[in-house]
């Protein structure tokens, strides 16, 4: 029998880095979770334990904190580009790498320049992959955007079995918390303004849409990304429905006109999609 080593990789994941940036008594905040994930020449590490190749995972996280204070941290997109490109190109034996970055975000409390609240927006992501051919992908991204639409959301027509409960409604709630990433087909691109324009353009779609189910409203989500934004070629959704239940308030002699729900946590409906450009270039790596 024939054994071989398929494909693999190693790095350091979540390394936690809060960057302060002190312009007088005014001050910055950068809240990132770094991780990255290096491949190549690893045959050697893995059958015989020779590590003469390995740029160790500790050295990842050092070379993490020791960019954020040479280059500063600005947009999470070219940092992570920053440090793909540093690993593949500074070690012969590294022919890929991929790092991930999540950003948490806070606002300054007025009081001072120096007091921050976190936030309970959603949280920022991308991932950026680097060859040594010098191929690259980019992919940014949100989590956790939790939004809802009162009214204006049916669910109806569907197929109705033996086991079918549910019953149909012209006028619903509708919620979920969007998971998204998007693929950028350039990389000479404004990640800062991308982002902010795509999340409007998201949010615009999701309250503009009047929803006959939630596989709709997600298309609409990302066809307008992708008519407003050229340099974005693919997104990518994961969307739950967060189910809101009218409460049966006829036992305590209460009607219920849409105004009382049940916000059930599990389960759930889980909506996923893609919506692309039909010329948009070949992924690669880029969702890995």
């Amino acid at each position: 029998m024939t054994l071989l080593l398929g494909p693999n990789r190693y790095g350091k994941a979540e390394t936690r880095l809060v960057r302060v940036v002190r312009d007088g008594d005014v001050h910055h905040l950068k809240d990132l979770n770094v991780s990255s994930s290096l491949s190549g020449e690893m045959e050697p590490v893995h059958l015989t334990g020779d590590n003469a190749a390995v740029l160790p995972t500790d050295t990842q996280k050092n070379t993490v904190y020791a960019f954020a204070r040479r280059h500063g941290v600005d947009q999470i997109e070219d940092f992570a580009l920053l440090l793909a490109c540093h690993y593949v190109d500074s070690q012969p034996t590294i022919h890929h790498a991929r790092v991930e970055i999540e950003e948490y975000a806070w606002e300054r409390i007025p009081a001072t320049g120096h007091s921050f609240v976190r936030t309970g927006q959603e949280v920022r992501t991308c991932v950026v992959h680097y060859d040594r051919d010098g191929s690259v992908s980019v992919v940014s991204g949100l989590k956790d955007l939790v939004v809802l639409n009162s009214t204006g959301s049916e669910f109806h027509g569907y197929i109705v079995d033996g086991y079918t409960t549910l019953k149909p409604t012209t006028d619903r709630i509708l919620a979920t918390a969007v998971a998204a990433r998007w693929r950028h087909s350039v990389t000479d691109v404004d990640f800062g303004k991308s982002y902010a324009e795509v999340r409007k353009l998201l949010l615009e779609a999701f309250a503009d849409t009047h929803s006959l189910s939630l596989q709709q409203t997600l298309y609409a989500m990302g066809r307008r990304a992708l008519e407003a934004r050229p340099d974005v070629c693919e997104i990518r959704f994961a969307m739950p429905n967060k189910h809101h239940f009218l409460v049966d308030l006829e036992p305590f002699g209460l009607d219920n006109d849409n105004e009382v729900f049940y916000a059930a946590d599990r389960p759930y409906g889980l909506i996923e999609g893609t919506v692309l450009r039909e010329d948009a270039p070949d992924a690669g790596r880029a969702w890995e």
